[in-house]
């Protein structure tokens, strides 16, 4: 993928009711535009699960999946370094939408 491509997203603060995990976590759900010729391509589209930390030391990407929209099947696929600190630059602008 040459550019992340985000056509619409949702985030929703995730509720950690017993304390269990350090900061605030926050699922994102990204539409993602890709081109053809990209072997991430998919003709029923391809949407990454973001869950996304925030603590007082920082904030970072815990884990992500890339997975086809209609299947809802994982796609066995790596964002390259780039494409990850552009997904995290997003998620890092957007996540007090969901408070």
């Amino acid at each position: 993928m040459k550019e992340l491509n985000i056509s619409e997203y949702s985030v929703e603060y995730v509720k950690d009711p017993f304390g269990i995990i350090a900061g605030k976590r926050y699922e994102f759900i990204l539409d993602l535009t890709i081109e053809e010729d990209d072997e991430l391509f998919s003709p029923q589209g391809v949407y990454a699960r973001v869950i996304f930390g925030v603590e007082d030391t920082g904030s970072r990407i815990v884990k992500y999946d890339l997975v086809e929209r209609t299947t809802d099947r994982y796609l066995e696929f790596d964002l390259d370094e780039e494409e990850l600190q552009e997904l995290e630059a997003f998620c890092r602008a957007h996540y007090t939408e969901a408070e």
